[in-house]
């Protein structure tokens, strides 16, 4: 079942945290990895084969000291949903290789639904996730436990 389709922009909007409009920053690159890439373009196969030897040591290394982290696409784009919503510059490392739809948009299906004291929509997610409406704006009813919903980005990130 899907929220009609005049209440879904509304809930949309409504159901947005405050963001920052700080531009994403892309992480610096790990020096281990640089060393790995530069292995790349050394032409001799002996000299070469050293150096991913060497670098593919050091890789290990930082990961298993925790300097280097290095996660699988499943696993950021689970972290990705989570931190929905949220507008931290140091999250958009978890944006590498994802699909615009994907950043943009979060699908869900409710597990309960209620208007605050203030009358504002208070959304729980059934992954946990709770969203309140930030505007004043009358929504009517609120949607029911198992309805569908999307949540997209609205200006600002927000």
């Amino acid at each position: 079942m899907r929220i009609s389709a005049m209440l879904a922009p509304a809930l949309a909007a409504a159901l947005a945290l405050t963001a920052s409009a700080a531009a994403a920053q892309t992480a610096p690159e790990p020096d281990v990895i640089k060393a790995l890439k530069a292995c790349s373009a050394i032409k001799a196969d002996g000299e070469r084969l050293s150096c991913y030897d060497k670098a593919a040591q050091s890789v290990t290394k930082a990961q298993e000291t925790g300097e280097v982290i290095i996660i699988d696409k499943q696993t950021a784009r689970a972290a990705r949903r989570q931190a929905f919503g949220l507008e931290l510059p140091t999250l958009s490392i978890l944006d590498r290789g994802a699909d615009k739809a994907e950043t943009e948009t979060l699908q869900a299906v409710v597990k309960a639904a209620r208007t605050d004291a203030e009358g504002r929509l208070v959304v729980t997610l059934e992954d946990g996730a709770v969203w309140r409406q930030i505007d004043g704006e009358v929504l009517g009813k609120p949607p029911k436990a198992g309805t569908s919903v999307e949540i997209r980005k609205a200006a600002m990130g927000s």
